[in-house]
């Protein structure tokens, strides 16, 4: 993977760790090609398609990220690409898979809807389907941000890491518990989409809230069988942040530390900056997961993160 994918920074926010008590790394795959950690999972799935799979063409389904790394990798390899994404994926995410060279779908209002159609379509042209999160080389790709991570800051305690279907989450775990066990790692969901939180705690129901939230690249209604099994082993505790907490995590970066980063990858950074963290931690290690935020929805970001004591306090 190392001709393709970026080794990100791993740097600290003096802000971030005075305002927590904490020492606080922050994994910047906001910086990542394609702005996002994806591009790591979907070449090394790619790279390992046979040439008549190739032939054949891939098809994937994705909120947004997943598209650009595969739309990427794809192109590496020469490989046609047939992107499905929801209806209601940001402009931003759509213009760049497009600009990547994929050919792309809007259907449904949801992930799983832009899924089903996708597989629909996979039935028929026999194309290989690159999943988002449920595929072991996925995972193993995915892997490779906490085994920098664990390079660059050899002294990390704890890992917190967002998560939607669970693949980079379940890649975290693997590689943490295989290198350093003794990490600890810590997922992240949206308080308005948490399955893996709610399966993860047992408190799993067919009346789960899933509600629209600005961490779409997170927002999945089912997550991955191959990722929930790894995550129930692998995984130390899953917490969730609130939407008011996500919009002020997108601000403090955007005002602190200059950085544009999505609602998925702001979760994580809002468990800590929000002191949610369910275990003492002298150095803690944030997966920034992804930066292809849509500037257009700042506005509204900034009325959803308003009342927030953090606000003031930076």
């Amino acid at each position: 993977m190392a001709p393709i994918v970026h080794r990100t920074p791993c740097k600290q926010s003096h802000t971030l760790n005075c305002l927590t008590g904490i020492e606080v790394s922050l994994k910047l795959e906001n910086l990542q090609k394609t702005g996002s950690f994806k591009v790591r999972g979907a070449f090394n799935k790619i790279s390992q398609l046979t040439e008549a799979e190739c032939e054949r063409g891939i098809i994937c389904a994705s909120a947004g990220n997943h598209a650009q790394g595969v739309a990427m990798a794809g192109r590496e390899k020469g490989v046609p690409v047939m992107v499905f994404m929801p209806e209601n994926t940001p402009e931003s995410k759509v213009r760049a898979t497009r600009e990547y060279g994929a050919e792309v779908r809007l259907v449904g209002k949801s992930f799983d809807e832009a899924y089903a159609a996708a597989k629909k379509e996979q039935l028929m042209t026999g194309a290989a389907f690159v999943h988002p999160f449920d595929d072991l080389a996925i995972i193993e790709g995915q892997a490779t941000v906490a085994m920098e991570m664990l390079q660059q800051c050899p002294n990390l305690d704890t890992i917190v890491v967002p998560a939607g279907g669970g693949g980079l989450l379940a890649g975290t775990a693997l590689a943490v518990k295989a290198i350093r066990p003794s990490v600890r790692v810590i997922g992240v969901q949206a308080a308005s989409a948490s399955a893996i939180a709610s399966i993860f705690h047992g408190t799993n129901s067919t009346d789960l809230p899933f509600l629209t939230t600005m961490a779409e690249g997170i927002k999945v209604k089912e997550p991955g069988k191959l990722t929930t099994t790894i995550i129930q082993e692998y995984v130390d505790d899953i917490i969730t942040v609130s939407e008011q907490e996500i919009a002020s995590a997108i601000l403090f970066m955007l005002e602190r530390e200059k950085m544009l980063v999505e609602g998925a990858g702001a979760a994580a950074v809002a468990a800590v900056l929000h002191h949610h963290l369910p275990v003492e931690s002298a150095h803690t290690g944030i997966i920034v997961s992804g930066g292809n935020f849509d500037i257009g929805k700042l506005e509204a970001c900034s009325k959803i993160a308003t009342g927030m004591n953090v606000a003031s306090s930076y």
